[in-house]
């Protein structure tokens, strides 16, 4: 088993310099937060930080209040209710996409999650398998096996795009257009210099949701999105206004996560080629193994924001009323007291599905986590059916630098270079030593 190359580095960080790090969540946190996470494990698992935009918080890194935290019900998320957070933390941009259940609590919450639950059910997930089976078939028959390929552009990203626009009866030129703006929307939402762009952006997005929900009312099918317009909680369905902030939150959360934890998993498998061949050659691994990659990096490093709806005590230490509440799931995810040698990648680790906090916790517990697991193990296990040889396309030395990609709240990756088939790949390429 190996042991992540970076994460004994920097042990003489102090206590100051790691909540100096996370609070302005400089390069080297950004790069590889694992060692201030240790730091602030050990040292002031609930720490008070106060970042750039004057909101108070406290960042909880170790597993036992992690896990807590996320089932507190003094710990809200509904931004607007008595303080008005929102503004504060996000300005007046996509207020009406984010209208949607990650920003809601009891009993508001509990209608918008039974709504959406009832299209993630394990029949409709299990139902997909054959659909996304081609679907990352075909998009490997694209790759080039000559030449090293970018993984990440060529099958991490477009495959749950794909799928969650599919489900959502976004296709063709529609979802170029989608696409388009969605990504001006995550450049600039925290940008005051695209200010402009992330308005127009929004606006179109919220139009094109509006008139696409009226299209799926007048032709109903039996897709995804005919079954959350016309799905009811009690006798009241969803409004146009929370269809639209569900579309943004489904397609989000739906292809982003999902893409940068297949980055993760391929990178990690393949910087740790004695856990590879123990998959290789075991499959019935994969299930683990799945869990196992989710725990050691995550794509979601931090939880979405909470706030503290009264003086809540976590840890012994007090979070006054409201100061927002921010998790690290990477850093609990790594907590010694909880996973033994947490920096070791080990596949046959067990009893981790209902453990590690790759998918959150408690009420707000990811609802896409049976469709993410089924897409992570249908790339992981095409990829080693059709190229058991495979290999980074880059130096051995320059690894640890390409995993941490600048994605707040998120880890992965901008690129991932791989040789499929090394034998086949040009004579200027040298594949690293192993």
């Amino acid at each position: 088993m190996t042991t992540e190359p970076t994460a004994a580095v920097n042990d003489g960080l102090g206590l100051d310099e790691a909540v100096k790090a996370a609070t302005l969540s400089t390069p080297e946190y950004r790069q590889c937060p694992h060692p201030y996470y240790k730091v602030l494990r050990e040292q002031a698992p609930v720490v008070r930080l106060t970042p750039r935009h004057g909101v108070d918080t406290y960042l909880i890194t170790r597993y036992e209040e992690a896990h807590a935290a996320l089932a507190d019900p003094r710990i809200g998320k509904d931004m607007h209710e008595g303080i008005d957070l929102y503004h504060a933390l996000f300005g007046d941009a996509c207020e009406t996409l984010d209208d949607n259940l990650l920003f809601a609590d009891p009993p508001r919450h509990t209608r918008l999650r039974h709504i959406a639950k009832t299209a993630f059910t394990p029949r409709h997930v299990k139902d997909l398998r054959p659909h996304i089976e081609e679907l990352a078939n075909e998009l490997l028959d694209r790759c080039p096996t000559d030449e090293p390929v970018d993984l990440m552009k060529a099958f991490a990203l477009p495959l749950p795009v794909m799928v969650i626009c599919e489900l959502l009866g976004i296709v063709g030129v529609e979802r170029t257009e989608v696409l388009k703006w969605f990504s001006v929307v995550t450049r600039s939402r925290f940008s005051k210099d695209m200010k402009d762009d992330l308005v127009e952006a929004e606006h179109w997005l919220r139009d094109y949701f509006t008139e696409h929900i009226r299209c799926t009312r007048a032709n109903p099918t039996d897709d995804f999105l005919t079954v959350l317009v016309q799905t009811r909680h009690e006798e009241e369905a969803l409004t146009d206004d929370e269809l639209v902030s569900m579309i943004w939150v489904l397609l989000f959360a739906g292809h982003k996560t999902t893409t940068l934890q297949i980055g993760n998993s391929v990178f990690n498998l393949l910087t740790h080629p004695e856990q590879l061949r123990a998959l290789q050659e075991d499959r019935e691994l994969m299930p683990q193994a799945i869990e196992e990659l989710l725990r050691y990096e995550g794509s979601v490093e931090t939880s979405t924001f909470r706030y503290a709806l009264e003086d809540v005590e976590i840890g012994g230490t007090v979070i006054p009323q409201g100061a927002i509440v921010q998790i690290a799931l990477t850093g609990a995810n790594r907590d010694p007291e909880k996973f033994p040698a947490p920096d070791t990648l080990d596949i046959t680790r067990e009893h981790l599905q209902r453990e590690h906090l790759g998918f959150g916790f408690g009420p707000h517990f990811c609802l896409g986590a049976p469709l993410a697991r089924l897409e992570l193990e249908i790339c992981l296990t095409a990829l080693l059916d059709r190229f058991p040889d495979m290999v980074l396309a880059l130096p051995d030395s320059d690894a640890g630098d390409w995993l941490k990609g600048p994605f707040p709240a998120f880890r992965g990756l901008e690129k991932l270079p791989v040789a499929l088939d090394p034998s086949r790949t040009v004579d200027d390429w040298t594949a690293p030593a192993r």
